[in-house]
Order: C-alpha cells, then sequence, then structure tokens
C-alpha cells in the first residue's frame, strides 16, 4: 500500500541552509573559523530550534563576545541569507504531492519565530497540512515524541507515513516507529523514491 501522507523535513531538503557558507562570504573563511571557535553559535541555534526566543538570545550572545558583536548579530539580522536559496525540485514535489490530494506534513527542527519570518519570505510555508515544529513544541529531532505529534495530528503511523530528512539519526528514528523513509541527498533520489512507492508518476516528478 502507498502511504497516505509525506513527512518533509525543512532545512537542507527544501531550503538551503548553510550557515558557515554565509559568514566565509561575508568575512571570510579565516575569520568564520575563528568566529565559530570562539563562539558557540551552533548550540545557541540548537536552542533556538528548541524554543529559546530568537532575537533575545542572539543578542544575549552578542552582549556576552563583545568581540564578535556585529557579527554574531548577524545570525538574527541576516539570518534569511543563511536559509537560502530554496530547492526548487523539492518545492515542486511538494506541490506534485499536493495536487494529488495527499497530505504533506513539515518535520523540523526550528526556531518559533523564526520559522514565523521564514513563512513571509517562502511561499511554500504556507502549504503544509500541517507543520511540527520544534521551536514551539520545545522537543527535536530524534526524540520519538516529535514523531508521535505527527501521528496525533494526521491520525497516521507506521507505514502510512514516508519521511524524507538529510540527517540519519533523524531517518532512523522515522524507522523504529515504522514508519518508511528515505535519506535526503539530492532532489532526484527523492523523486524516484516518491514513483517507485507510487504517489507521483514519472512524469509529475520530474
Amino acid at each position: 500500500m502507498a502511504p497516505k501522507a509525506a513527512v518533509f523535513d525543512i532545512g537542507r531538503v527544501l531550503i538551503n541552509w548553510d550557515p558557515e557558507g554565509f559568514y566565509d562570504r561575508v568575512i571570510g573563511p579565516e575569520a568564520r573559523a575563528r568566529l565559530f571557535a570562539e563562539v558557540p553559535l551552533t548550540a545557541t541555534n540548537i536552542g533556538i530550534d528548541n524554543g529559546d526566543p530568537w532575537r533575545e538570545t542572539i543578542h544575549a550572545l552578542a552582549e556576552a563576545h563583545p568581540a564578535h558583536a556585529a557579527h554574531i548579530l548577524l545570525w538574527h539580522d541576516r539570518w534569511i541569507e543563511m536559509a537560502s536559496p530554496r530547492i526548487d525540485r523539492s518545492v515542486r514535489l511538494l506541490r506534485a504531492l499536493r495536487a494529488r490530494g495527499l497530505p504533506v506534513i513539515a518535520l523540523t527542527n526550528f526556531g518559533r519565530e523564526s520559522f514565523a519570518y521564514a513563512r513571509t519570505q517562502y511561499d511554500f510555508f504556507n502549504e503544509f497540512d500541517s507543520a511540527v515544529v520544534s521551536g514551539e513544541l520545545r522537543c527535536m529531532k530524534p526524540d520519538p515524541a516529535i514523531y508521535a505529534e505527527v501521528e496525533r495530528r494526521t491520525g497516521l503511523s507506521g507505514p502510512d507515513l514516508i519521511f524524507t530528512d538529510d540527517n540519519p539519526d533523524n531517518i532512523a528514528a522515522a524507522l523504529a516507529r515504522g514508519w518508511k523513509a528515505h535519506l535526503f541527498t539530492d532532489p532526484q533520489g527523492w523523486a524516484d523514491r516518491l514513483v517507485a512507492e507510487g504517489l507521483l508518476t514519472a512524469g509529475e516528478a520530474a
């Protein structure tokens, strides 16, 4: 039986997510390496994805590291440049599934406020049938509880759900619940899987 809903990760599946590349372009690779070595930007972002307030958290980090303050503030003020561009082929696949009448769910580790902001920048963020966002739940993949929330909202479980994510740990957590899952490496591989599952024709997945 074909799955009854498709579940999408967002970062590196539907949009690019590359803070290091952004800082390399803005301040250069050497300065970026120093910044990331001396300031816990990645850990701070995990906190935001887990529900910490976005602007307040970044400003507090800048105050704690005044030598890097201007560059730290870019994590808020120019964040959209780190979370771009959209991955057009993946967005087309999402829309092709919806055109088929298949529910499409977001399951994403994403800050509460940054997700709301991204919805103003990317139209397809408003096209999910439901969005399960870690920052809203204060629960992140691969915690089983966030997968359970998808099941609660959809009324589906096990192989009725097919999930794509670029993180192997997140895929393993879905498989442990009996979901179908695809480790995302590029849109073509995901397109091929959707065709193999009978959810799209080759033409619809092109």
